[in-house]
C-alpha cells in the first residue's frame, strides 16, 4: 500500500535483517515467493531456516529453481510446517509433482493476476527481490515481472531482497519503495542455469522448424533443448521479433547477431518484450538498462489478444505426448524443468488469430530411450493441455504435418507418418481399434501419400 511522506525516510526504517523480516510471517498465512532465477534465495533461505516454528503455511508460486528446497520440507513434515502452491499448466503427471498433487492448481498463466487480485486467492505475504531505489524511488523487478508484479501489489505484506546483483530491466517492471513494507539488503548471485545438451534429434526438428518460420515473424518459445537448437538454426533469418514469456541467452545471441530486430512486429516495435529471464550472468547484465527490451506482466505478454496484435506470430512449445486425434499433454522434460508453465495456450490461441500466424508443437518421436512413442492412441494418464482444436503444426525428427481443419481419420494419419518408424505399424492398428481409420485403410499406401520429405 503506497505511503505518504518521503520515500528514502521510509525505506531507512524498514531494512531488517532476514530473521526479522521473516519473523514478521505468522502460521496459517499464505506467502508468494518470487519467480524461476529471481527467487530471492536470502529470504527463502530465512523462511526455510525458520520453518519449524511455522504450522500451515502456504507457499504460492509459479516455478522455482529451489535454490534451498521448501519441497523438501513440506515432504519431510507432511505439509505440517507449510505446503506448496503450484501453478502448473502441464500434465500434473510427473514425478517431481506426484507428492503435492493436491495443491496443483491448474490455470492458464494469463488468469493468475485475475485470481491473486481478485482476493480468491488471498495473499498475506510477498517475498521478492529487486533492484536498489533509483533517485525516485522506482525498484526494479529485474528478471522476474510475470506474475510477481501482481502479488506484490494484492499482498498484504512486501518483503523485498534488495540485490545490487538485479538487472534494472525497463518495461512495467516497477514497484515504489513506498509500495513495499519491508527490505532486507543482501548481494548475492542471481540463479543461473546450465546450458541444455545438443541432442540429434532436437537439431532434426529444428531444420523442419526453421522451414516454417518466414522472414519478419514475431517469435514466442518456451524453454528447452528442441528450442535452443530451433534459435540455432534460425541463424539465416531476417527481422524477426520476439514477444515471448522467457527470455534465454541463445534468444539474445540472435539480437547481437542481427537476425533480431523488431521491426516488423506490427505491435511493440522495436522492442523485445518477455516476462522472465531464464539463463546465466551474461544474459542479465545485457539486460541491465536495455532500452530494446522491455519486461511486462504475465497478464499483458501472456494475453491472447495481446499475442493477436502481432504480424506472422509463430508459437513453438514443446509437447510431452500427442494422441492419434491431436490433443497434448505438456509436462516438464529432463533438461527442462519449466517447460509445463509456458503458458502453451495463451499462445497457441494468440497465435492462431495474428495475422499470418501459426502454433508449433515441437516433440522428439520417441521416449526412454527409443522404447517408448511420443505419439500414442489416446491420452489415458495424462491431462490434456493443449484440446485438438488448438493443434496446428506438429514436429518430430521424422517430419512436420499441419493438423488444421483434416478429420480425425486424416489427424492419424498424418501423426503416424510422423512417428518412429517402429511405431508406425502399432499406431496404425490401434487407430483402426478405436475407430478412427476405415478398415479400407493401408499403411503403405497412407504413408506414401503422406510421408514427409527427407531432408
Amino acid at each position: 500500500m503506497g505511503r505518504s511522506g518521503y520515500w528514502a525516510d521510509h525505506y531507512q526504517e524498514n531494512r531488517l535483517s532476514v530473521e526479522k523480516a521473516i519473523s514478521k510471517i505468522q502460521s496459517g498465512q499464505r506467502i508468494f515467493i518470487g519467480s524461476s532465477c529471481g527467487e530471492p534465495q536470502h529470504l527463502v533461505k530465512g523462511l526455510a531456516d525458520a520453518s519449524a516454528h511455522f504450522t500451515d503455511l502456504e507457499i504460492v508460486r509459479l516455478f522455482s529453481r529451489e535454490s534451498t528446497s521448501l519441497s523438501k520440507i513440506a515432504e519431510k513434515s507432511q505439509s505440517r510446517n507449510l505446503n506448496i502452491r503450484s501453478f502448473y499448466l502441464g500434465s500434473a503427471n510427473s514425478r517431481s509433482f506426484k507428492g503435492d498433487l493436491r495443491f496443483i492448481t491448474p490455470i492458464n498463466i494469463s488468469d493468475v493476476h485475475r485470481l491473486i487480485r481478485s482476493r480468491l486467492l488471498p495473499i498475506q505475504v510477498a517475498l521478492i527481490q529487486v533492484t536498489p531505489p533509483d533517485d525516485f524511488g522506482w525498484m526494479s523487478l529485474g528478471i522476474s515481472v510475470d506474475i510477481t508484479e501482481s502479488a506484490a501489489e494484492a499482498a498484504d505484506i512486501v518483503i523485498a531482497q534488495v540485490n545490487r546483483n538485479m538487472p534494472r530491466v525497463l518495461g512495467r517492471s516497477y514497484i515504489h519503495v513506498s509500495d513495499i513494507d519491508f527490505f532486507v539488503e543482501y548481494d548475492e548471485p542471481l540463479i543461473e542455469t546450465d546450458t541444455y545438451p545438443d541432442v540429434a534429434s532436437a537439431d532434426m526438428i529444428a531444420r523442419y522448424v526453421s522451414r516454417l518460420i518466414d522472414d519478419g515473424s514475431t517469435m514466442q518459445m518456451s524453454l528447452g533443448t528442441t528450442t535452443e537448437a530451433n534459435i540455432r538454426a534460425m541463424m539465416q533469418k531476417n527481422d524477426l521479433g520476439i514477444h515471448t514469456q522467457f527470455l534465454s541467452n541463445t534468444i539474445m545471441k540472435l539480437v547481437a547477431l542481427g537476425v533480431v530486430t523488431n521491426k516488423k512486429k506490427g505491435y511493440n516495435n522495436g522492442k523485445l518484450i518477455a516476462s522472465n529471464a531464464i539463463g546465466n550472468k551474461d544474459l542479465y547484465d545485457l539486460l541491465d538498462n536495455n532500452a530494446a527490451v522491455e519486461f511486462h506482466p504475465s497478464k499483458y505478454v501472456n494475453d491472447p489478444r495481446i499475442i493477436s496484435r502481432h504480424n506472422k506470430m509463430v508459437a513453438m512449445n514443446i509437447g510431452r505426448e500427442i494422441d492419434l486425434t491431436g490433443q497434448v499433454s505438456a509436462d516438464a522434460l529432463p533438461f527442462n524443468n519449466f517447460s509445463g508453465v509456458t503458458g502453451i495456450l495463451d499462445f497457441f490461441r494468440g497465435a492462431s488469430m495474428s495475422k499470418g500466424g501459426k502454433s508449433i508443437l515441437m516433440l522428439t518421436a520417441t521416449k526412454s530411450n527409443e522404447k517408448e512413442s511420443r505419439i500414442i492412441p489416446q491420452l489415458i494418464n495424462s491431462a490434456v493441455v493443449v484440446p485438438r482444436s488448438e493443434v496446428q503444426y506438429v514436429v518430430t525428427e521424422y517430419g512436420s504435418v499441419n493438423l488444421f481443419g483434416k478429420s480425425l481419420q486424416e489427424r492419424a494419419i498424418a501423426l503416424i507418418s510422423i512417428a518412429h518408424p517402429d511405431f508406425r505399424e502399432w499406431l496404425f492398428e490401434e487407430a483402426r481399434k478405436i475407430g478412427l481409420l476405415g478398415p479400407e485403410r493401408s499403411l503403405r499406401e497412407d504413408m506414401h501419400s503422406i510421408y514427409p520429405l527427407k531432408l
